[in-house]
């Protein structure tokens, strides 16, 4: 799709917004002045986030090229997409694969506005666009564009990076998850970052405090055992669940010697019996 139905007045610029505060922990432009305080905020509780947020886009490189590599996958739904950052999931599939099918969804208007990005697919593959919602698992599943793309009796990989911490209980995380994967072929992957508390208990008690205060986007950091459960009845790829620098390193990584702390993130590739 196009970023056709975007209008400037949908993109609230007055709170801080997760996916553009993560754009400037890339060092990414697509910011505004709330944005940059509760980023700074954060940055002043938690130094790492630059470091984790460059470590989970590493992870999400190196796990796809193993997807396609190792695995033979050639379909991706990336769920949670964020504002585009190069090289985007479908320009390090379509390097291996050029025939490789992708569909990102987000609900967010600023990731609409820019996803003209996302659409330059390979002419032997094809990208798609869906404005849709993550905790709406229907409204992407029985999209007629994901379904003109994607072939659900084929395997799929499922992508759902750093995206389920901004997804409160109260919307039942762990249910939408199932809900993806079960429409998934067998021999599908899930593929999952997502923030912890475990490493740096004290920290992540003061990310709460400034969560709750407004000051910085809301945020639901889960534990070793939490995140687990998203994987239940998969197959995990190992190492399993690890930080996610840890999780197949390749020589020359960038961080490769970051602390767990400074990350404070999990990550897991899992396959679907």
């Amino acid at each position: 799709m196009t970023a056709q139905g975007f209008h400037a007045d949908d993109i609230d610029t007055s709170r801080p917004h997760s996916a553009r505060m993560y754009d400037y922990f890339l060092g990414g432009k697509t910011n505004y002045e709330a944005d940059i305080q509760g980023a700074e905020a954060v940055i002043g509780i938690w130094p790492g986030v630059r470091t984790g947020a460059r470590v989970n886009r590493a992870f999400m490189h190196r796990a796809v090229r193993w997807l396609v590599r190792e695995a033979g996958i050639r379909q991706f739904l990336d769920v949670g997409t964020g504002i585009p950052t190069e090289p985007n999931l479908h320009q390090v599939a379509q390097d291996l694969a050029p025939e490789a099918r992708i569909v990102y969804a987000d609900n967010d208007p600023i990731v609409l506005r820019y996803a003209q990005a996302l659409l330059r697919s390979t002419p032997e593959g094809r990208t798609a666009y869906l404005h849709a919602d993550a905790t709406d698992p229907d409204s992407i599943l029985n999209h007629p564009e994901l379904r003109e793309v994607l072939d659900l009796s084929r395997p799929v990989a499922l992508s759902l990076n750093a995206l389920l911490h901004y997804v409160g209980d109260d919307r039942k995380p762990h249910e939408t998850v199932a809900r993806l994967v079960d429409a998934l072929a067998p021999g599908s992957y899930l593929t999952l970052t997502h923030c912890t508390p475990d490493f740096d208990p004290e920290t992540w008690e003061r990310l709460s405090r400034l969560s709750m205060s407004g000051s910085a986007a809301s945020a639901r950091a889960r534990t070793r055992e939490e995140i687990l459960r998203f994987f239940e009845g998969l197959e995990f790829v190992e190492p399993g669940l690890v930080a996610p620098h840890h999780w197949k390193p390749e020589p020359d990584q960038p961080f490769a010697d970051a602390s767990d702390a400074e990350v404070s993130l999990y990550a897991g590739v899992a396959r679907k019996p």
